[in-house]
């Protein structure tokens, strides 16, 4: 039979007055699942987001918008020479009026002259070779009168004849195209106007439809603008416009609009507004810098500081306050005007809602702010 191993015992050392024991292993385990077991302490709150907010008012926004443009002619005439050739005489510079048929610039004619010459030659070839067959088809018809000569005979000579009538048409016609080209080497004005531009030089060799002047042509006026895309959202109608000189604004007159551009640039992202100035001053000479002032219809709109304005994937965004969780949502939003202070919004917003207007950097969807000179709970 094998004996048991003997008890362990634990030694017990006395110090002083009081009396310590050492801890057993079971002891130890208790002492850490007690620990263990005991909670943990609570996290800390975390602090809220300082922002400044304001509340959404809708009312009626009658939008007075004035900008900057320019007075134009409603017709520019680009003109150009019809044949190529070297530029021998400019009779005309910018800011020049011009009359109808009038002479602007020359280029060599010499090569038109030429081929002039040749297509006179040629007709006067042509009338010769007609006369001769015209004297041997009238002397076929008379001896085959007479019974001296061949119907063959008679029916070449005919041949003969037209063929030379033929051959003298075609002559002239090659003669009056060489006029009209010795006429193209003078580039004459289509109708009155101010030259506006002028692309040529004496001694430059010019090639054909290349835009020598540009003339702006007398008659209606128009007063052109480049104004924000936002501007012309809506249907603009034919709103007045009242246009008046930047130098001197007392020089005025009223204006329609009549065209707007269908495409916005894309380098301004601006859009072209084209006004008909209607009786324009004799002051309102073209190239004149003219600002127009329109009143747009009356729109219900909400008028808030331009700090409430961010971006959401490149449009315009504000946030949105929820009033019971205080958590901010990016929402879009429509821009009906900018202002110097304000924006203007017109859609993507309630009456009554909060937005942030200052601290918006700072904020990320769904994080609670705390909005100052309002009581925390």
């Amino acid at each position: 039979m094998r004996s048991e191993p003997p008890p362990i015992r634990v030694p017990i050392k006395r110090s002083g007055r009081h009396n310590r024991g050492l801890l057993t292993p079971l002891s130890l385990l208790a002492l850490l699942l007690f620990f263990g077991c005991q909670p943990d302490k609570a996290a800390a709150p975390q602090p809220l987001t300082p922002v400044e907010a304001a509340k959404v008012v809708f009312t009626d926004y009658l939008q007075v918008v004035s900008v900057s443009g320019e007075i134009r002619a409603r017709i520019d005439s680009d003109l150009s020479f019809r044949v190529s050739g070297k530029v021998v005489d400019r009779l005309v510079d910018v800011g020049d009026h011009v009359a109808a048929g009038e002479v602007l610039a020359r280029i060599d004619p010499k090569q038109q002259q030429a081929d002039l010459a040749a297509a006179e030659a040629a007709v006067r070839s042509a009338e010769a070779q007609v006369r001769q067959s015209s004297s041997a088809f009238e002397r076929q018809k008379s001896l085959l009168a007479q019974g001296f000569t061949t119907r063959s005979a008679y029916d070449n000579a005919e041949e003969a004849l037209r063929t030379a009538q033929g051959s003298l048409n075609a002559a002239k016609a090659k003669l009056d195209s060489s006029r009209d080209t010795l006429s193209y080497s003078e580039l004459k004005a289509d109708a009155p106007g101010i030259v506006t531009a002028r692309n040529i030089e004496v001694g430059q060799v010019v090639q054909i439809a290349s835009t020598a002047f540009t003339v702006a042509l007398d008659g209606p006026r128009d007063a052109v603008f480049n104004v924000y895309e936002g501007l012309v959202v809506n249907d603009l109608g034919a709103p007045q416009v009242q246009l008046a000189m930047l130098d001197a604004p007392s020089i005025a007159s009223e204006g329609t609009v009549r065209e707007v551009s269908p495409t916005v640039d894309d380098a301004s992202g601006t859009v072209r507004v084209k006004v008909t100035v209607e009786k324009p001053r004799p002051e309102m000479t073209l190239g004149s810098v003219v600002v127009g002032t329109a009143r747009l219809p009356a729109v219900n709109a909400a008028i808030l500081p331009s700090s409430v304005l961010t971006s959401d994937n490149g449009k315009p965004a504000v946030w949105v306050i929820d009033p019971q969780t205080h958590a901010v949502t990016l929402r879009g939003v429509t821009v009906a005007a900018y202002e110097s202070m304000n924006v203007v919004l017109r859609g993507g917003l309630k009456a009554g809602e909060q937005v942030v207007t200052s601290g918006a950097a700072r904020l990320r969807p769904s994080q609670i702010v705390a909005v100052k000179g309002e009581a925390q709970l």
